[in-house]
């Protein structure tokens, strides 16, 4: 029963959330300044007002605002999304042809973050007060308060434009043809974007699992079991890993929400053809059903992630499933 009613919940949940995004992203699209027709057919287009009128009619734009939400939500329901104002195709065919690009990203980044920070932080606890402990501590902040399209514009500069260790831009090289493109090229394409993102999460993971790890290296459990002659290695191992992985992993999977937010300016700046990229060219054209439906698949992702990251809370320590142990 416990597990039926939290699915139900979890169920609930998503639906809801969902159902939110998707009025708010319509509110925010429809009060937008930006005309979808002229977007669309450009301003010094010399197309008749008869035409113009026709391709508006097709779009339905010339329908209130609630109608054509309502015939949105109609269509969403039986599995048709729209089509695209910006690329003249569904919706869905966007999402998953940008996706297969950014999912890359997202996840390289992601775990680059996730195990750069981590180590770091465990690394500044255990020299506290040091040179390193300092540096690391420096460096973290700095990268917080980095914006991540002028990180990204350094990135650009230095590595490929003043050294060409990387491309300048793209996901694959422009000059060969698509069957002739390796696994080796694509990660090539990858690695600054792939850098440039994951300094979303680094600071944060570190500095957060550096205080944790220093509360618990100065705990009474900790003076004992060092007393009885453990070393600072079978500390960290035995008793500080544990205890500092249910904060980092929520940080982690918390930071699904910001790769989302980042991952624009990111795709941007290098001409990244990715999810991101799709939604700066929707925002700038006011391409509604393409917006909302990467933000409706935006919040289907991270709601998953914060699943996942609830799921491997029971597996990490068993007194957080549901029917255990309570705090």
């Amino acid at each position: 029963m416990n597990r039926i009613k939290y699915l139900c919940g979890t169920t609930f949940r998503m639906l809801s959330l969902v159902a939110a995004i998707c009025v708010l992203s319509f509110v925010l699209v429809s009060a937008s300044p930006v005309d979808p027709l002229e977007a669309y057919v450009g301003a010094e287009s010399t197309m008749s007002e008869q035409a113009k009128q026709e391709i508006a009619e097709h779009w339905g734009l010339n329908d209130p605002p609630a109608q054509r939400f309502l015939t949105w939500a109609k269509n969403t329901i039986h599995g048709d999304l729209g089509d695209s104002i910006t690329y003249h195709m569904p919706v869905s065919t966007v999402i998953f042809e940008r996706f297969q690009y950014s999912i890359a990203l997202i996840l390289s980044a992601w775990v680059l973050s996730g195990v750069l920070g981590f180590a770091a932080g465990i690394l500044a606890a255990l020299k506290r007060g040091s040179l390193l402990d300092k540096g690391i501590k420096t460096f973290c902040l700095i990268l917080q308060s980095a914006p991540v399209f002028w990180f990204g514009l350094l990135m650009l500069t230095v590595f490929s434009v003043i050294l060409g260790w990387f491309p300048i831009g793209q996901a694959v090289p422009m000059d060969k043809l698509a069957e002739d493109v390796t696994v080796w090229d694509r990660v090539y394409h990858m690695i600054l974007p792939s850098v440039t993102l994951s300094i979303l999460g680094i600071s944060k993971i570190a500095l957060y699992t550096r205080q944790k790890l220093i509360e618990i290296m100065h705990s009474d459990y900790i003076l004992f079991a060092r007393a009885r002659g453990e070393t600072t290695r079978q500390l960290v191992v035995r008793h500080g890993l544990r205890n500092i992985a249910l904060p980092a992993i929520t940080l982690q999977f918390a930071s699904f929400s910001e790769l989302f937010g980042g991952i624009a300016l990111a795709e941007s700046v290098f001409s990244y053809p990715g999810l991101g990229s799709a939604l700066t060219a929707a925002a700038l054209n006011a391409d509604a059903p393409l917006l909302i439906g990467i933000a409706m698949f935006s919040a289907l992702f991270v709601f998953a992630g914060n699943l996942i990251a609830n799921i491997l809370y029971g597996i990490i320590d068993p007194r957080l499933k549901e029917g255990g142990y309570r705090a």
